[in-house]
């Protein structure tokens, strides 16, 4: 079975991207990235787009309600990665896929008429993928749910309008909009979706461990992606592959991401040099107070950990609130 890092904002940057995939990740996806915020020349976010040497494949989501943002985006990709890659005009690109979001159910989201809104409108949903596909020689994909809420399952719709529009593949999240992040995951919608896709169907939704893992695998999709799950795991991917505890720490994951995104930093500085880059003790502090604590949930301590590193505004302050802690 193949196991997919989930696109999550704000934690699945190329730092967070590498470490996971040297925890075992078959791909990883980028953050969500709005098609109007390129069409635009965002200058943060194209930093969204940008990778690092180590992370294997992955994959572009975007997000966004117009076919002439989404058209421009994907052409964006295409020129800027895809076709400059090809004659070593930079860094060999890493993308393998570009991906639309019909499933994020936050409201900053829908209420432009994107994520889980086109679930309402499997038409749409077409348009956008066929303007896509033809901006783009990637495989085009679909991640989405499967309806609106449960008295309403058009899935079905969905997937023909993939379908037809030339999509390669499609990500199920297999719960339904109203349901959010929360409650149960659908399993036997998902048996027959891809009973009745004729393009690969990964599964989403709550897979946590061995278990709920192989409890998904029944279903007979091609590949398995995981979301919330490995933010303080990144190595789950090889748990699930080894059906058996890794010997990874989650100190030695933290000092491997907190290195990564120091680095990944230093790219940023590099290429965007107009651009405002928070100084290295900037940039660690911040992702340390939305992301790196959760490595340390559950430890002895871990309560008093968090309160400290929620305070801490340098790299020193950071060692020395693990290191007092004992966390070493």
């Amino acid at each position: 079975m193949k196991y997919v890092l989930a696109p999550l904002a704000g934690f699945t940057d190329a730092p967070f991207r590498r470490l996971c995939h040297e925890g075992g990740a078959d791909l990883t996806y980028t953050e969500m990235v709005s098609a109007a915020g390129l069409a635009h020349g965002s200058s943060p976010t194209q930093h969204l787009l940008e990778t690092m040497d180590g992370e294997g494949p992955v994959a572009v989501q975007l997000f966004g309600a117009t076919e002439s943002d989404l058209a421009y985006a994907t052409r964006y990709i295409e020129e800027s990665f895809v076709r400059r890659s090809t004659f070593n005009l930079q860094p060999s690109a890493l993308f393998t896929e570009v991906n639309l979001n019909a499933g994020c159910p936050m409201t900053k989201v829908t209420r432009e008429g994107a994520g889980a809104k086109l679930i309402e409108d499997p038409e749409k949903i077409y348009r956008l993928l066929k303007a896509m596909v033809e901006n783009t020689s990637l495989p085009v994909t679909l991640k989405t749910r499967l309806g609106p809420h449960p008295r309403k399952t058009n899935i079905f719709e969905i997937v023909d309008a993939a379908e037809k529009a030339g999509a390669k593949g499609l990500v199920l999240h297999a719960r339904y909009t109203s349901q959010m992040h929360g409650g149960e995951v659908h399993l036997d919608r998902l048996r027959e979706v891809v009973d009745r896709a004729r393009i690969p169907v990964t599964g989403n939704g709550s897979v946590v461990d061995a278990k709920t893992a192989a409890a998904m695998a029944e279903t007979g999709v091609g590949a398995i992606m995981i979301g919330r799950a490995a933010l303080a795991r990144p190595f789950i991917f090889s748990e699930l592959k080894m059906y058996e505890s890794t010997s990874t720490s989650r100190f030695d994951c933290f000092r491997a991401h907190l290195k990564y995104l120091l680095e990944f930093r230093d790219i940023l500085a590099r290429k965007y040099p107009n651009d405002h880059i928070p100084s290295p003790d900037a940039f660690a502090s911040v992702k340390m107070h939305v992301h790196l604590f959760r490595y340390f949930n559950g430890r002895p301590g871990a309560a008093e950990l968090r309160r400290r590193l929620n305070q801490v505004r340098s790299l020193d302050e950071i060692d020395e609130a693990i290191s007092t802690l004992g966390m070493v």
